[in-house]
C-alpha cells in the first residue's frame, strides 16, 4: 500500500473540510473526534511540507548566483 502524496494546497483543502465537519451543527462526539484527529494529522503533514520548503529557500548572492540557505 503506497502513501498518497498530496500538495500543500491539497492538504490545506482537506484540512478545511475537517474544520467544516467540526463546525457542523449536528456533529456527534465521535464524528468530532474523528475530524479532529484527521485534522491534526493533516496539520502535521502541512507543517512538515512547509519545513521542507523552508529548507530549500534560495537566497540571491551578491554575484547573482543562487545558494541554498
Amino acid at each position: 500500500m503506497s502513501k498518497e502524496t498530496l500538495t500543500l494546497e491539497e492538504n490545506f483543502a482537506r484540512l478545511e473540510l475537517e474544520i467544516e465537519k467540526l463546525e457542523g451543527e449536528h456533529v456527534t462526539l465521535e464524528e468530532a473526534f474523528q475530524a479532529y484527529s484527521a485534522g491534526m494529522k493533516l496539520l502535521k503533514e502541512c507543517n512538515a511540507q512547509i519545513d521542507k520548503v523552508e529548507k530549500k529557500v534560495l537566497k540571491l548572492s551578491a554575484d547573482g548566483s543562487l545558494e541554498e540557505l
